[in-house]
């Protein structure tokens, strides 16, 4: 069953500039409804991906069959696999064709928090969603939610959180773990929030000789 008495954020919302959502994001409600029940995650840490722009995006070098709805309209989920073994969840922002997107980093769980904890069962109550794999767990996304729009009614839908999202101080700071403009300070947090990951820079693969 769907949850009751959110309005899911407007389109308009996402056609911005990618910083300019990524700093909206924060403190609004990502609620995933399944016959399991519904989780809801308010998002505590991002990160901005400005495209062609961004050497650091996976729209970088063009359009290609993984990275293709990030070139459509705004308000659409990408979700990629990565490592071999988790799904990392953003949301498509900016005019169609700019392929901007922000990565959902982290957020502290604030429904269905017993339904978290049966899918990531070794997990504490701070750490379920701290983390973009460990948001994807807690929220049973992966592929098949590639490209729905969270600006309707359904399974997965975002939402302004109390107050109209927000909720506490942004700041900013390099990105974690990518190997190109990686100082580039676009991921963005709310101060003081336990649920924000650990930053990690990116630490180039050794080859064996």
């Amino acid at each position: 069953m769907r949850v009751l008495g959110r309005i899911p954020l407007a389109r308009g919302f996402f056609d911005r500039e990618v910083t300019e959502v990524a700093r909206g994001l924060l403190g609004c409600v990502l609620t995933r409804t399944t016959e399991e029940g519904a989780v809801a995650v308010r998002l505590t840490e991002v990160e901005a991906y400005a495209g062609g722009e961004d050497p650091a995006s996976h729209s970088y070098r063009g359009r290609t069959p993984r990275n293709a709805v990030m070139w459509g309209e705004p308000g659409h989920c990408y979700v990629y696999f990565t490592y071999g073994m988790h799904f990392c969840m953003n949301l498509v922002c900016g005019p169609e064709g700019t392929a901007s997107a922000v990565l959902l980093r982290a957020g502290e769980v604030v429904e269905g928090q017993e339904l978290a904890l049966r899918r990531r069962p070794k997990s504490s109550v701070r750490d379920l969603a701290r983390g973009p794999a460990r948001l994807c767990r807690a929220l049973a996304i992966d592929r098949a939610q590639n490209g729905l729009d969270v600006c309707v009614p359904g399974e997965l839908e975002i939402s302004a959180g109390e107050g109209g999202g927000g909720g506490g101080s942004v700041r900013s700071g390099p990105r974690v773990g990518v190997s190109s403009a990686h100082d580039t300070p676009w991921r963005f947090w709310l101060e003081g929030e336990p649920s924000v990951s650990i930053y990690r820079r990116h630490t180039p693969r050794t080859r064996a000789r």
